[in-house]
Parts: C-alpha cells; sequence; structure tokens
C-alpha cells in the first residue's frame, strides 16, 4: 500500500471544565513513530473497515450535514473512528449505555464496557488533511466532546493502549509549551475562540493543504433550518 496515499481518519478533542480553568486531553506519539514522532497529539487516527459495521446514534442535524460535505465517508463511520481511537489509546468511554451482539474485531473491548458508540454529544469542530512530503498523509476530522459526557473516570487511563505515553490533561494556557504539530496549534487557537461561544459556529475550518495553493475551505457556510 502506498503509504503517501490519503487516508480518512478522526480525532477527539476532549475538553474539561471549560468554563474555568479549560484543559484539553493529549498524550505523546513515540520518539520512533512514523508518523508525527515525539509530538503531543489528541487521541486520534485512520478509519478502520470496522468502523462501519458498528451501531452508532448519529450526529445533530447540522454536524451530520457538515460531516457528510466534501466526503465520501458516511458520518456515523467517523464518529465511530473517533469513539473507538479515545478508548483505544486513552481508555476513555463515549457513548451511551446499550449492549449489542457480535462486535467486530477492534471494537470487543469496548462492547464488553456495555457501551454504545454515540455522536449526539460531539461537534465536529475542524478538518485538516496533511500536506504533501509527509511519510503518512491523512484527511483527518476533529471531534469536539466535553468531559463530562465521558462514561468513565477522566483520570483513570488503565485500559489504554501504548500509542500515546505522558496522558495528561493539559491546560489550554500553557498548551503552547509542550512539542505541537502546527495543525494541532491552529486548532487550539481555534478552540480557544469556540470557549467564548454559546453556539457552534456557523461553519467548519476545512485545511485542505492543495498542492497549489495551501486552500483553506468552510463547511457549512449555511445552517440548517
Amino acid at each position: 500500500m502506498d503509504k503517501t496515499q490519503i487516508r480518512d481518519a478522526a480525532t477527539m478533542i476532549v475538553l474539561r471544565d471549560a468554563e474555568t480553568s479549560p484543559s484539553v486531553l493529549m498524550g505523546q506519539r513515540g520518539r520512533d513513530a512514523a508518523f508525527m514522532p515525539g509530538k503531543f497529539v489528541f487521541p486520534g487516527g485512520a478509519v478502520d473497515e470496522s468502523d462501519s459495521a458498528v451501531p452508532v446514534i448519529p450526529a445533530d442535524e447540522l454536524n451530520n450535514g457538515r460531516l457528510a460535505e466534501q466526503s465520501d465517508v458516511p458520518p456515523n463511520t467517523l464518529i465511530a473512528a473517533a469513539i473507538r481511537e479515545l478508548w483505544e489509546e486513552t481508555g476513555l468511554i463515549l457513548g451511551h449505555p446499550a449492549t449489542w451482539d457480535d462486535p467486530p474485531q477492534g471494537w470487543r473491548g469496548y462492547a464488553a464496557t456495555g457501551h454504545q458508540p454515540s455522536g449526539a454529544a460531539l461537534e465536529f469542530f475542524f478538518r485538516a488533511v496533511t500536506p504533501r512530503g509527509r511519510s503518512r498523509r491523512f484527511d483527518a476530522r476533529f471531534f469536539l466532546a466535553y468531559a463530562n459526557h465521558l462514561r468513565s473516570d477522566p483520570d483513570n487511563f488503565s485500559r489504554a493502549e501504548d500509542e500515546l505515553s505522558h496522558l495528561q490533561w493539559v491546560p489550554l494556557a500553557r498548551a503552547r509549551e509542550f512539542d505541537l504539530p502546527f495543525i494541532t496549534q491552529v486548532v487550539l487557537a481555534e478552540l480557544v475562540t469556540r470557549i467564548k461561544r454559546d453556539d457552534p459556529p456557523a461553519s467548519v475550518p476545512f485545511f485542505r493543504n492543495d498542492d497549489e495553493a495551501h486552500l483553506v475551505a468552510r463547511l457549512g457556510n449555511k445552517r440548517l433550518l
């Protein structure tokens, strides 16, 4: 497989104590990782084939419409991928209490917690394509979730896999002290603005990283009525 081929991906931004001392959940990629080695990132990764085969409570009409814009991947698949990556990389549970039979490989541990993935509390927040010339390229959709919607202890990372180390809640005021990818810095700047608003923004930034011009588009410029 061509490792520079653009793969669909999903990332979860979990925000804690938004109104008092906001912080976000981040971890450090391994120093030997092929993609963004040593960087502090949000939990996330490529969409798996199994993500399209799990029951998902959908997001609302506004977020579903924005997820579907300029995309061939069903919104529920992207939502599932973000929730699975959060579970795998941090051990934290985001979803709705439910049981489901015969979960596909990659989802059995999550299903055993007695939850079903749900986009009801998620906000489609940002989208970015990795620029050309990188060892891996992803078309990543960033979702915003609030820590109070987690179904597990936000400080218990004991069930996390080992892909991310130094998992922690990073205060937004100190985030730039960490070794962050450029796009993560851009997302955090958007998040600071988002915290000041009560309603979702009028559109979602889409960093397309076009080869000829680093084109930035906006998804969902018109709100659904």
